[in-house]
Formats: structure tokens, C-alpha cells, sequence
């Protein structure tokens, strides 16, 4: 049989508009995502905040994604995809407007509820847009899918810190940044006002997804409870560690940046990427925070988008399951390199790290949905919960690095990669699955 798009599914109709649409929402909330990002140095500096005290925007943002993650599935259930989603838009217009009233009270607990605000809505969004992406198209296809729409997440993640830091950090100091803060989620929220009345009057259809395991109950028709299934169960864990993860990670990667970082040459400090971003220190230049959140953006989350995109390529010819397992070990090792703080290999595993974490969030999403159908709202509602794992990480890793430095501070990730390895070349005998040669059709 002649190949097909992989937005084609096995009736033959195709969901490429729809999947284009839909992508946009990754775009968004890796925006809103990538400026919460380079908060966390400028509540130190404005605020006078410890790592650890610094965290707590952390922990706000993810406590929202667990906050909220089930009510979400819920609704999603009863609302449609439709329905959910625009809800979730209009949350998060809401948490962009607080930010208007936040800046004025200039407290850390304001921020921190407007941060929660938009965590709530986005996980409207990241509840009901993964799980559809698998389902646009032949679901042989669908981790490669939902890679596909996170390409558009990791734009979102360069351009958030490049836009954060513009009016997070100012050279006349953290005080007068801070009048500024609101100005990036005003235009969030309007431009999510349009996309809400865009998603209504648009067609969004409902679709589900084969439930492969309902054959296996004792009652025929009747599909089992989503904790019976080994393989969900371990990608509940395998997302709360890989969040966790990628939480401490660019959280801290300013921190990093500015305490560890070799001094860079006159060239570099004065050079297009770094102007205005390196200061002058005991006669060598050292990047500064504004320097960091430009190579967080240009650097960091250029090789992450550029890992979503190849990713998307490779799980069109490689399980899935493979391809995240050897990430996952290759990131442990980057880890300890961090850890051994071995100079400018040390930075550069640091900057490695986000190509090899780009794929695991969609990779880990979707076999942890496998074969479980109508329930995979119900199922991507738990994973989304697993997000709350970032709430965790970013104080563990700041105690560290409060305590000893940021270098060490990376032993914790090593944990979370080490873990998502196990479980992906466990996947197998968890799912049971034995899936066609990938890149095969019938």
C-alpha cells in the first residue's frame, strides 16, 4: 500500500488543518513556560531570595498543573475536546490579566498566584491537546505526532526566555524590571482571547482512539481500570521524574551559568550573542544573568527544538521505547559530567542535555496512553498530574546548591534520567505490546 501522511488515519480521512491548529497551543504554553524560566534569578535579585526561596515560583507553576490536572480530564470527558480547550484558554487570559494588579502589589505571593493562575489553564490545554495529537492520524504514527506538536512547544521555550528577559532584567536593577514584569503577560492574555474565539467557531472533531485491551476484561466490552495497566503506571513516575528533571534544569541553568561558567574572551563578551550580557570581573569577562537567559533562548532551546524535529524523524523509524531509553542513559552520563565540573565540557553537557530531554515529555505521553483508547483522557490526566514533580525538584536542586554549589546540585537530575531509562526498555514487557515493524504499513 501506497505511504500515507502521518495525519492520515486508517479510514482514510486526514487531520492535517486540524493538527496545525492544534499545534498552536504547544507553542503558547512553551512560551509561558520558557518565561517562567528566568523568574526565578530575578525574584533573587529583586526580592533577596535564596536558590531555594527562588523556587517557589517553581512550585507554583507546577503546583497548578496538579491542581488542576484531573478537574481538567474531567471536564474534558464531558465537554469534549472543544469545550476543553477553549476553558482552558480563558483560564489562562485570566492569569495574564492578574499579572496587571501583581506588578502593582510587587509582592512575591501575587506573582506567584498569577503563575498559578496560568499553570491551571495550561494544563486544560497540555490535558486535552496531547492525548489528541495521537489520535490525528494512523496511531502507528503517534509518538512521532505529538513530537511533531511539541517542535512547536520548544519554539515557544526559545522565544519565552528571549522575551522574559527583556523585561525581567534591566541595567538600571531588579526594582526597575520589576514595573515592567506584567507587559509580556498582558499580550499573552489578548492574544489568547483570539485564539479562544478562533478554537469556536473552528471544527474540532471528536475522536477515539481503539482500546486495545479491552478484550482482555472479564467483562467483554468493558475496559479495564487505566492502574491495572503496567506500562501507564510507569510513565505516571517516568513523567513526574523527567519533569522534575527538566524543572531543576532550567531553572537553575542561570544560576549555573553565572556562578560556574569559565570567563569567555573579549571577542565573545562584545560578539552579537553576548553584548551587553558579560561584565567585567577581576579583569576577565563572566557572562551575567542577562547574558544567561540569551544562550538559555538562542542555545539551550534552539538544541531542544532542534531535538523535537529530529526526534519526530527518528520515531518514524525506531520504537519509541528505544529512542527514549538511550536518551535517558545519555543524559544520566551528562549529569555526572555536570556534576564533575570539568570546565567548558561541564557547560557544554549542560547545553547537550536539552537535546536529549526534548523528546521525553511527548515520548513518554504517548506510551503511557498506549492502547488504552476512550481512556486516555482519563489517563493523560494523571500523567499531566505528574507534571507536579517540577515543584519538587527546583528545591531539592536549590538546597544543594545553597549548600555546596550549583555543580553539584545536577547529581539530582541523574536520578530522574536514570529512572526514565528503566522504564523505557522496560516498556515492552509492561504493555505487552507487540506492535509492527516501525515504518511498516500493511
Amino acid at each position: 500500500m501506497t505511504k500515507r501522511s502521518i495525519f492520515t488515519a486508517e479510514d482514510g480521512k486526514n487531520y492535517t488543518v486540524t493538527f496545525i491548529l492544534i499545534s498552536s497551543l504547544f507553542l503558547l504554553w512553551g512560551f509561558c513556560n520558557g518565561m517562567i524560566d528566568v523568574m526565578d534569578k530575578h525574584f533573587q535579585d529583586q526580592l533577596h531570595l535564596t536558590k531555594s526561596q527562588s523556587a517557589w515560583v517553581q512550585v507554583a507553576h507546577y503546583m497548578g498543573y496538579c491542581f488542576m490536572s484531573l478537574p481538567a480530564g474531567w471536564l474534558a470527558r464531558r465537554l469534549g475536546y472543544k469545550g476543553g480547550l477553549i476553558s482552558g484558554l480563558l483560564i489562562v487570559a485570566l492569569g495574564g490579566f492578574w499579572f496587571i494588579p501583581a506588578t502593582q502589589i510587587a509582592s512575591l505571593w501575587a506573582f506567584l498566584l498569577g503563575v498559578f493562575i496560568l499553570a491551571m489553564g495550561l494544563t486544560f490545554l497540555e490535558t486535552i491537546a496531547n492525548p489528541y495529537t495521537t489520535v490525528l492520524g494512523d496511531p502507528h504514527y503517534a509518538a512521532a505526532r505529538i513530537n511533531l506538536a511539541q517542535s512547536c512547544n520548544g519554539i515557544g521555550w526559545i522565544l519565552g526566555p528571549v522575551v522574559g528577559g527583556m523585561f525581567f532584567y534591566s541595567s538600571e536593577g531588579a526594582e526597575a524590571a520589576s514595573k515592567t514584569l506584567y507587559i509580556p503577560y498582558l499580550a499573552v492574555a489578548l492574544i489568547v482571547l483570539v485564539m479562544a474565539a478562533v478554537f469556536f467557531f473552528a471544527t474540532i472533531p471528536e475522536i477515539q482512539a481503539e482500546d486495545a485491551y479491552t478484550a482482555e476484561t472479564p467483562v467483554a466490552g468493558k475496559p479495564k481500570s487505566i492502574w491495572s495497566h503496567p506500562h501507564f503506571v510507569g510513565a505516571v513516575i517516568a513523567q513526574f521524574c523527567y519533569v522534575a528533571a527538566q524543572a531543576g534544569i532550567f531553572s537553575f541553568f542561570i544560576n549555573y551559568i553565572v556562578a560556574e561558567i569559565p570567563p569567555v574572551s573579549e571577542a565573545l563578551a562584545s560578539g552579537w550573542l553576548l553584548k551587553g550580557g558579560a561584565i567585567l570581573r577581576d579583569g576577565a569577562y563572566f557572562v551575567d544573568e542577562k547574558g544567561a537567559t540569551v544562550l538559555l533562548g538562542y542555545i539551550g532551546f534552539t538544541l531542544f527544538l532542534l531535538g523535537r524535529f529530529s526526534g519526530s524523524i527518528l520515531l518514524r523509524k525506531v520504537p519509541a521505547h528505544t529512542i527514549l531509553g538511550l536518551y535517558g542513559l545519555i543524559n544520566a552520563a551528562l549529569m555526572l559530567v555536570i556534576f564533575a565540573k570539568i570546565g567548558w565540557l561541564s557547560v557544554a553537557a549542560l547545553f547537550l542535555s536539552f537535546y536529549f530531554m526534548s523528546i521525553m515529555f511527548p515520548t513518554i505521553f504517548a506510551l503511557g496512553i498506549f492502547g488504552l483508547g476512550e481512556q486516555s483522557k482519563k489517563a493523560s490526566s494523571f500523567i499531566v498530574m505528574a507534571i507536579m514533580g517540577g515543584a519538587v525538584m527546583p528545591k531539592l536542586m536549590g538546597w544543594v546548591g545553597d549548600h555546596y554549589n550549583m555543580s553539584r546540585g545536577f547529581i539530582v537530575p541523574f536520578f530522574c534520567f536514570a529512572y526514565v531509562a528503566f522504564y523505557s526498555f522496560g516498556w515492552p514487557k509492561l504493555s505487552q505490546a507487540t506492535p509492527r515493524p516501525v515504518g511498516s504499513r500493511h
